[in-house]
């Protein structure tokens, strides 16, 4: 029995979720939108525990999901709401570490199964290092299936004691109509944010730290020598803006801060380059969306970047400005390598998951945890 039928047919009640999120991470939003209207189409009830804030970004509502604020913490309030909101449930869903400790709180003492997915590669340093590899124990011992978006975070996984981990299939809509057409870039997104006639360099991020940004600042220096100068755009908001705009503004350099925009692929869409100059995401949505919108990509080599794009992207090593600003500028003087970028990231994104296959493989799992039998018995009592 397919897992589509099995919860639309043979008056069965539909199968009731709770998809639990962190503070708003863009892969893992992103991501549980995606699954929300596709598990909705396919009978399945869905509830996001999400701050308001998140719901108002993705519109889990708006694809059909009851939506409930529980805050980004672990105090006592917050997981006492969350176990409130997943009672009842057949099966509770986390994204992220932080999420997936809070829901494993939630469900202290109950049978009801627990699937974690983790989209990216945390990282702390000094005592701090610790404490994440505590709460990483108590989130997978306390998980039925652990999914991790690349094979490096299902090894992780195992490592801090997951008793199932398997590799996640996970896609991102795609991006703008727009980026079909590449070589053809939109004049007036280019006209408005000042890049006509001079090469238009675009990241999407917001402006935290560990983003890379202030890497791109320092490459930026060199393409003031550049004749015509790039203009780097970024696209995002965060806590390092007015650090980051007073560095352009005291060092005179070639990078425009523009806020979060309702028209980011539009935006992608129109770019020359796509830079990528840091990130902990294991599957990026910027580097998703450039190779699918034939937007050529230089990235730094961190989290599962390599893994996601193959040689469908022009990678340097992490932290270098210096090799960051070279691989702009020889793209930049190179339209023959551009061009085999392009094709080479179409290519790339081709053998990608598409959303009906990860909605797919997430229905999968949850047939497997709640259907009747000795399986479905001995995977929720763990």
């Amino acid at each position: 029995m397919s897992p589509v039928t099995r919860h639309v047919t043979h008056g069965q009640p539909p199968l009731r979720t709770v998809q639990v999120l962190g503070g708003g991470n863009a892969g893992s939003s992103a991501h549980v939108r995606s699954l929300t209207a596709g598990l909705i189409a396919r009978g399945v009830r869905v509830t996001v525990c999400a701050p308001e804030q998140v719901d108002r970004a993705y519109g889990f509502t708006a694809a059909g999901a009851e939506h409930v604020h529980v805050p980004r913490s672990s105090d006592p309030v917050s997981v006492a709401a969350l176990r409130t909101v997943c009672a009842g449930a057949d099966l509770v869903h986390a994204h992220g570490l932080h999420a997936s400790f809070r829901a494993a709180l939630a469900l202290s003492g109950h049978p009801t199964p627990l699937v974690v997915t983790w989209h990216n590669h945390a990282h702390a340093e000094g005592p701090r290092a610790h404490l994440l590899r505590v709460l990483e124990r108590r989130a997978v011992r306390a998980a039925t299936i652990v999914l991790g978006t690349t094979s490096e975070l299902v090894d992780r996984a195992r490592r801090r004691g997951a008793r199932d981990a398997r590799l996640a299939a996970v896609s991102v809509p795609r991006p703008h109509p727009a980026a079909a057409h590449p070589g053809r870039p939109d004049a007036k997104v280019r006209a408005e944010i000042g890049a006509t006639g001079r090469p238009l360099l675009v990241t999407v991020a917001s402006l935290d730290p560990h983003r890379g940004h202030e890497l791109l600042l320092d490459a930026a220096r060199a393409w003031r020598t550049a004749e015509p100068v790039p203009l780097a755009v970024v696209a995002g908001e965060g806590p390092l803006r007015g650090a980051l705009q007073r560095r352009i503004e005291d060092e005179g350099l070639p990078v425009r801060l523009i806020g979060r925009r309702e028209d980011a692929g539009e935006l992608l869409a129109a770019a020359d380059l796509a830079l990528l100059p840091g990130s902990r995401e294991a599957r990026s949505v910027l580097a998703q969306e450039a190779l699918h919108a034939r937007v050529p990509l230089v990235a730094a080599r961190t989290g599962g970047i390599a893994e996601l794009v193959g040689d469908a992207a022009e990678l340097v090593p992490h932290g270098d400005a210096r090799a960051f600003a070279a691989a702009v500028l020889r793209l930049l003087g190179d339209p023959g390598r551009r061009r085999e970028l392009r094709e080479l990231g179409a290519r790339q994104a081709a053998g990608w998951p598409t959303e009906d296959e990860t909605v797919a493989q997430v229905l999968s799992v949850y047939d497997e945890l709640t259907r009747p039998g000795p399986l479905g018995r001995r995977l929720v009592t763990g």
